[in-house]
Order: structure tokens, then sequence, then C-alpha cells
């Protein structure tokens, strides 16, 4: 087939998908896409997004969904453009995000004679869907949630050979927008709800409305955005003897709980377990538990005893307390400070490693934020390039991350984008989540685990043009936020050692739990 008809035909199916948002690489083999989507560009029907590296333009694409929780198609040229895709396709697929990966390819018959550029694309993308074709496909039956990898084979010429009006008549596809009916399932009148954090894949919204109706207490992987979580629940639970106090007859978790293990031993010694999550249908197929559900249901329960929810409350309030008096210069203290001032309406992106889980124990809960973070697979590659799609959908976006994590993702600088985008560097020169694990201690840790870099990040960022500026207190942290600094910008937050850092941390789970203990009487 002509390889112009083919990329048109897709190009126009997709826009009447609704789908509107196309993040190209540059290359020769998808010239017959750009340039239609170009061509719809330049109608309005399309916004287009030109990022240099494809593994920087699948992440871009991942947070650009991720932001508008639709389809958002990314495309690049043949060869090891495809393969550079697949980080963020195994993050989109365990997340459970919107992304299209498009990708041009070769005819058939020239893969495994030397061609050029061409190696085996279909299922190159694996375990993600793969549709390898060099004629159109209906889309509307593959487009169902999820990320899909759609292969097309362009023979030559890969440019227009006419001018037709491809895209006269254009009409978007209504949609039948019918509610799946909930299951109905009766509660123990004492339980508690836990909420991962990409609350797999439901909105806010509907999680505070079943957390309303439940009237359990409610613990968050990301206390920002549930608004009935109690804070720093993951300190306190750490404590044995205060598990124990607090033990649920029943827990119902929506989505994954990925971050402390306070939570998955509290979750472990539950009478009853609950999962609410659409993915044990095609990913976490071997999850278990007493109970599996797709959708939050509808529950029956009788009222909570009040006596449940007073327990919960008491040793919330003493854990904040001992938080609120957190004022010694450390990453913890740079985590509460970030977000209790970030403004109301904004976005914020959290690296993985360190920083995410410090917001899960250490901020307090708040509202006005839509938070995100790459919790599929938890890796600190593109963290970046994801934080730079989400700020093309947001107002003012901030980002939180480690230094290693910004070093990781630093060739996303050499295409920087216009947007208001504020990103927080916490740096500790290394890996300092290693310092807070099993493995710290251990012979050669420095060299194997802690992986100090020794590199000027105001330097490196400065090289590539873009402004920063270095923060060393609570009070610095304030002023910058307060000032709103117009487009992309870098704060490095400079902190104590990674060692200093561990044992603060290892002293704020003793003060609390000891605080926590004495308040419902346990010492």
């Amino acid at each position: 087939m002509n390889a112009t008809h083919l990329a048109r035909s897709t190009i126009r199916e997709l826009l009447e998908l609704g789908i509107s948002d196309f993040v190209i690489s540059p290359g020769s083999r998808n010239a017959p896409l750009s340039i239609a989507i170009s061509e719809a560009a330049e109608r309005g029907l399309a916004d287009l997004h030109i990022r240099l590296d494809e593994r920087g333009a699948g992440f871009y694409a991942l947070g650009v969904a991720k932001a508008i929780n639709e389809y958002v198609a990314v495309i690049c040229t043949s060869g090891t453009a495809v393969a550079n895709y697949h980080p963020a396709a195994l993050e989109a697929l365990h997340s459970d995000v919107k992304v299209l990966f498009l990708t041009a390819d070769r005819p058939a018959r020239v893969r495994n004679t030397g061609a050029n550029q061409t190696t085996l694309q279909d299922g190159i993308l694996a375990p993600l869907l793969t549709i390898d074709t060099a004629t159109p496909v209906d889309l509307s039956e593959i487009l169902c949630g999820g990320p899909v990898h759609i292969n097309l084979q362009f023979d030559e010429p890969l440019l227009p050979q006419d001018h037709n009006d491809w895209l006269a008549g254009f009409s978007l596809t209504q949609f039948d927008d019918e509610v799946e009916a909930k299951e109905s399932i009766a509660v123990a009148p004492a339980g508690v709800l836990i909420v991962g954090h990409d609350r797999a894949g439901f909105s806010v919204d509907a999680i505070n409305e079943f957390a309303d109706i439940l009237d359990w207490p409610v613990i968050a992987e990301d206390p920002l955005s549930i608004t009935s979580a109690l804070a720093h629940a993951s300190l306190f639970l750490a404590d044995e003897k205060i598990r124990a106090a607090l033990a649920a007859p029943e827990i119902i978790i929506i989505g994954r709980t990925t971050l402390s293990r306070s939570i998955n031993s509290y979750i472990s010694e539950a009478e009853r377990i609950i999962v609410i999550d659409p993915r044990t249908q095609f990913i976490d197929t071997q999850r278990s538990a007493d109970l599996i559900l797709t959708s939050i249901p509808h529950v029956t329960k009788h009222a909570t005893p009040q006596e449940w929810d007073q327990k919960w409350i008491d040793a919330c309030d003493h854990a904040s307390r001992v938080m609120a008096d957190e004022r010694v210069w450390s990453e913890q203290s740079a985590i509460k400070t970030i977000t209790s001032n970030l403004p109301e309406d904004s976005a914020l992106f959290v690296g993985s490693s360190r920083p995410i889980r410090d917001i899960e124990a250490c901020a307090s809960t708040r509202e006005g934020l839509s938070v995100f973070a790459n919790r599929g697979l938890a890796g600190i590659d593109g963290n970046l390039a994801t934080a730079f799609g989400i700020a093309s959908r947001f107002e003012r976006t901030y980002a939180v991350i480690g230094d290693l994590t910004a070093l990781h993702d630093i060739s996303a600088l050499a295409n920087p984008i216009d947007e208001n985008l504020t990103v927080f560097i916490l740096d500790n020169n290394g890996g300092g989540i290693f310092s807070t694990l099993p493995q710290a201690g251990v012979a050669d840790f420095e060299r194997i685990f802690g992986t100090p870099h020794n590199l000027d990040l105001e330097k490196i960022i400065a090289g590539f043009g873009q402004p920063v500026m270095r923060v060393k207190s609570n009070a610095d942290l304030v002023q910058v936020i307060a000032s709103q600094p117009e487009g992309l910008n870098f704060v490095i937050v400079e902190l104590p050692t990674r060692a200093d850092n561990a044992a603060r941390l290892k002293e704020i789970y003793q003060r609390v739990a000891s605080a926590v203990r004495i308040g419902i009487n346990l010492a």
C-alpha cells in the first residue's frame, strides 16, 4: 500500500477517535506520519510535540497521557529508535496509562536481509500488544485502555505524491459513556482503607467519595491527594507494638502498595483483605487476596465503632505533633516545606526512590494538588521527560526528584520546554535510599550502592542554558516557591550527607513511635 495513504488513514482514524496529542521524534521512515500530523496540526486538529530522542519522547508522551487520562500517540522511525521506547512502554503497561506507540518500519519482505536500519520490530515492546501491519486496521477495537504498539510497514516513496484534502469531512466519533454496574459487597464495621500511590487508575474524586461512604480510617501513599488520609501512618506503623494495637479485622486496598515495608507488614496481619484494581485482570493476574474486584463497589456495613476511629485519630495526632517540630534541615524537612507551600491548582511530579517515600511518611495532608509519579515499575529513568509532559497540561507544575534521577535523564535538557515547571533536585551526592536499606554498611558500600557522582549539578544544568539556583534552608525553599518563577527552572536542594540523613530518619521513626505509644497508652 502507498505509504502516504497508510499514514493518512491511520492519523485520520486516530483523530476521529478523539486522539489529539502526537509526540514525534525526527526520522526518515516515519516521514509519512510526521507530514500527515503536521497537516492536521495546521488545521487545528492535532497538538504536535517534537522531542529529539525516542527514549525521552516515550516518557514525555507518558506524562501527557497521565495528565489528561486520554490516549497520546508517540511516533518514531525504524531500528533502535523503537527499542528506546521500551522503558516508557513497560511503565505505561504496569501503570495502565494510555500511550499509543506508533512505529515506522520497512516492508516485511526486507527483514533479515541486511537492509539498513531494519530489525524485528514486531513484538519488540513486549509484553505490549503489537499490531504489525502494512494496511489500515480498525483501531477502535484496539484502543480500549492501556498502552498499545502499532508497527506500520512503509514502502517507498515516503513523501506524498498528491495534494488531496484527506481531512475533508472530518468528524469525531461519539462514544457510549455507559457506566459499568458496580458490585455490592458487605464489609466489617471496623477496617482500614489503604490507597496505593497510583490509585489503580481511579480518580481522586471517586476514591474520596468511596472513603466517605466506607467511613474507615484511610492510609494513602499519596497524602497530598486523598483528603481523608491520616498522615504519617508509615512512620508509626513501623513499630510492631503499634501495629498490633491498630490491627484491622478487614483492609481494603485500592491499587498497589509499593512504598513502605511497614504498610505491607500491617496489611499482612489483617484478618481479611479486599483488593480493588482493574490490572488484576490482565497484568497482576497472580495477585492474591480474600476478594479481588476490578471496580469500586457499593458497600453495606454497620456504623464504624467510635473507639476504632478515635484510636487512629489519636495515633495520627501524636505523630503529627512530632513532625510539626521537625525543623532541622534535612531531606524530610525539605519535603515537608515544599509540599506544604506549593500553590493550589498546580501539579506535582514526584521522583522514585527516597522523595516519594519521604512524602508518604512526612508530608501533611492537604488539598489543591494534582500529584503524579511513575509507580508502574518505579524506575528513575525518564523522570524529567515525564514531568515535561505533565507540565504541558497545567498552568504551573513542580517536580521533586533525586540527584541520580536528574542525571539519569539529563539529556532531556537538550530539548527543554516553555511551560512553567520548577524542578527541585535533592542533592545528597548519590543514591540516598540505599543508606536506609539493609545494604547500608556492607563492604564497598559507597562504590556499589552509594555511587557518589561528585558533580556540580548547578554547573551542568547551567551548561544547558537553563535557569538554576541552589538552596540550603527551608526559608530558601519558601522564598523560591513564593516567587513563582516563569518557565523552566531548576533548584538544587543542597542536603546533609546520606549517612546523616539515614541517622536522622531513624531518629524520626523512634520519636514518632515513642510519642504514639505514649499517646495511645501502649508505653
